[in-house]
């Protein structure tokens, strides 16, 4: 089965890709921030403190795939959240397993740490990036619509320290992948993005299957 690794930056637009593409190559798609997210959601709900690693890893144990649809885990309350419970090894070591054995089917998977830790033996990684400013400006859109009140200088303040977080937490920290492709997608509509992305997979893919 096909697994194909997808990583990147936050508001960078690797979810809408990861998504375009597993329709393109007909595999299952699986958000793997969502995770987190839920893990946050349930922690806020029941009052846990997102500082404790035993209390959001027990917010993590109560995770279902049913939760990963909610509307709510888009949210920014949530999302800055989620930054703070995936910093923990504890969290990241009981959504393992959920994320491996959606990988051992094939599919599509994005997050932080796919292609480095999740699935080091990915068929084909992509490291996706934008400049802050521009996915700043994308995150912006994206809570305007949601009916938040929030400046731009807001996200973008926002968006840095959750960087800042993600590339230096002790346990899985974003970075690109040795034998990662990267595409920055400051100045690409995901159309281009996804065709891109679409020529390095194929291209991947075939030189595989010569090998072979």
């Amino acid at each position: 089965m096909t697994v194909i690794a997808i990583d990147g930056t936050f508001a960078s637009g690797k979810g809408t890709l990861a998504k375009k593409l597993a329709a393109h190559y007909n595999l299952s798609h699986l958000d793997t921030g969502k995770l987190y997210r839920a893990t946050a959601r349930i922690a806020l709900d029941n009052n846990y403190d997102l500082s404790d690693p035993a209390q959001c890893a027990k917010a993590a144990r109560q995770v279902s795939p049913e939760q990963l649809d909610d509307p709510v885990l888009k949210s920014g309350p949530v999302g800055a959240a989620a930054s703070k419970v995936s910093i923990h090894p504890a969290v990241r070591q009981e959504l393992l397993d959920f994320q491996r054995d959606f990988a051992a089917r094939g599919g599509v998977l994005d997050g932080r740490d796919i292609g480095t830790v999740i699935c080091p033996n990915a068929d084909v990684k992509l490291y996706i990036d934008a400049s802050p400013e521009e996915r700043a400006e994308r995150r912006h859109k994206e809570l305007r619509g949601y009916g938040e009140d929030i400046t731009l200088e807001q996200v973008l303040a926002q968006l840095t320290e959750r960087d800042e977080r993600d590339k230096n937490r002790a346990e899985a920290p974003l970075k690109i992948a040795q034998d990662a492709h990267l595409i920055d997608t400051t100045n690409l509509s995901i159309e281009r993005a996804f065709d891109a992305a679409v020529k390095v997979i194929d291209a991947v893919l075939a030189a595989k299957t010569t090998k072979t």
